[in-house]
């Protein structure tokens, strides 16, 4: 049992002016990458837990990890899972707003896109330290904006993520130095709706 990183369908240069080349090669070359090693290294070493499971049904059931590698599954596995779902969401010729049942559901829940937005970006703007903005289908089957803190993942908590921003330093600085609002700001131009609608319609499903 191994797990990987996504490939990704764009080149490192294509989701400039709002994330410039550099940082996604070494977001993705090498700081997933590292997740993945370590995460598979723990795998290597406690093979039966792993058999037969996808990395979303070891997260979505962390009361069940053996204790002495729970927190390095929890820390590793989700750097993977995260990222691969951050890196899926962007595209440079990305679908800028949701449709069909999604848009109703935001609309019902948030009043409209923008709010929506907005309170994404204020939960992302506003964490502090490490982690990631999420929008999630919580246990309830309600839409959710929360933050998290490192690599901890919605799905620990029995929540469906449908789209993160990913506010680590290391995701935004070479460009954005301190100024994460604007990294956030601008990381909606890539943003593929048309991702997030499959994701919500495969959780709802």
């Amino acid at each position: 049992m191994k797990y990987d990183k996504i490939s990704l369908p764009y080149k490192f240069s294509d989701l400039e002016p709002h994330i410039d080349a550099e940082t996604v090669n070494i977001h993705y070359s090498k700081h997933l990458q590292t997740y993945v090693n370590n995460l598979n290294t723990i795998v290597e070493n406690n093979p039966s837990f792993f058999v037969g499971k996808t990395l979303e049904e070891v997260l979505s059931d962390v009361n069940n990890i053996p204790e002495e590698i729970k927190l390095p599954v929890i820390n590793q596995g989700g750097g993977v899972f995260n990222h691969n779902l951050y890196f899926s969401i962007l595209s440079p010729t990305a679908k800028l707003l949701p449709e069909g049942e999604l848009l109703k559901d935001i609309n019902d829940t948030f009043g409209s896109v923008d709010k929506l937005k907005e309170q994404i970006s204020n939960a992302s703007i506003g964490h502090f330290g490490s982690g990631y903005g999420w929008l999630v289908i919580n246990k309830y089957g309600v839409l959710q904006v929360m933050r998290m803190s490192n690599q901890d993942n919605p799905l620990s908590i029995g929540a469906k993520p449908i789209l993160t921003i990913d506010v680590w330093e290391h995701a935004y600085y070479l460009k954005y130095k301190n100024v994460r609002a604007d990294y956030v700001k601008n990381i909606w131009n890539i943003i593929d709706w048309s991702v997030v609608e499959k994701l919500y319609n495969k959780y709802k499903a």
